[in-house]
């Protein structure tokens, strides 16, 4: 089990910094969805519902139970934590959890379509990525749904709703989230004009090496900490990683 040796503030810091980073760009073509992260056994903390994303704070942070039962904060948490809870309680090695309506993966998932191995990104969740049978959102069943098709991997699709990303730390997850929503537009825009290969040979070594670069001593028992540096370094004009989508850049009148 991920360490939970953390204070409520702690964990809910980092779920706000998470929503800010996914959520709350104040977009509406932003995806919506929630973010949850595990304090210890019993308890976890969940994105707030009622109030809009850009608005919330650390204090508006609810903390749930496993069991949906909410222990502290004034705001309900979000429409959703069956399935975040569930997944919590069928898999004792998750620390966050992100569930988004990113466009490619919920259209993947609006169509019963995995996501397939034709690119080795795609390691970062497993040998695929498969979609959870229906359930309505808010019920039991599609947490129970979720976490019975996610099995051992780090992502799973929930029909005709979105995608469910899952990491030990929460600072893990919209990195998992978003490298899935990349390659699931590459392998929608590989369809468009042929039949996508397979990698599935080559996959083994991809998810090994995926697994070193999460266990490696920086990436071990954080909730937040500063953004450790790369495998292999950057050029210096790479633009940094998105963690879920692309910001919007401002656009300044010349001279600016």
């Amino acid at each position: 089990m991920p360490p939970t040796d953390i204070t409520l503030d702690e964990a809910r810091s980092p779920v706000v910094e998470t929503i800010s980073d996914c959520l709350g760009r104040g977009d509406p073509e932003a995806p919506s969805g929630n973010v949850g992260v595990r304090i210890d056994a019993e308890r976890v903390a969940i994105s707030p519902s009622g109030i809009p994303y850009h608005e919330i704070g650390p204090g508006d942070v609810p903390i749930v139970d496993l069991d949906d039962e909410v222990l502290e904060g004034e705001l309900p948490p979000s429409s959703e934590p069956p399935m975040p809870t569930t997944v919590y309680r069928h898999r004792v090695d998750v620390g966050g959890i992100v569930h988004v309506h990113s466009p490619y993966a919920t259209t993947f998932a609006s169509l019963r379509r995995g996501i397939d191995p034709v690119h080795y990104l795609i390691a970062f969740a497993g040998k695929g990525v498969p979609v959870a049978p229906y359930a309505r959102n808010g019920t039991a069943a599609i947490g129970r749904m979720a976490a019975e098709t996610m099995g051992d991997r780090t992502v799973v699709l929930l029909r005709s709703n979105g995608g469910v990303a899952t990491g030990p730390a929460l600072d893990d997850t919209p990195t998992v989230g978003s490298r899935v929503e990349y390659r699931t537009r590459i392998e929608w825009q590989a369809s468009l004009l042929g039949e996508p290969e397979l990698i599935d040979d080559e996959l083994d070594a991809f998810i090994d090496y995926f697994r070193e670069y999460r266990e490696a001593p920086w990436a071990v028992g954080r909730i937040r900490p500063t953004r450790p540096a790369r495998l292999a370094p950057p050029r210096a004009t790479a633009a940094p990683e998105p963690r879920c989508s692309p910001r919007r850049r401002r656009r300044t009148a010349p001279g600016r």
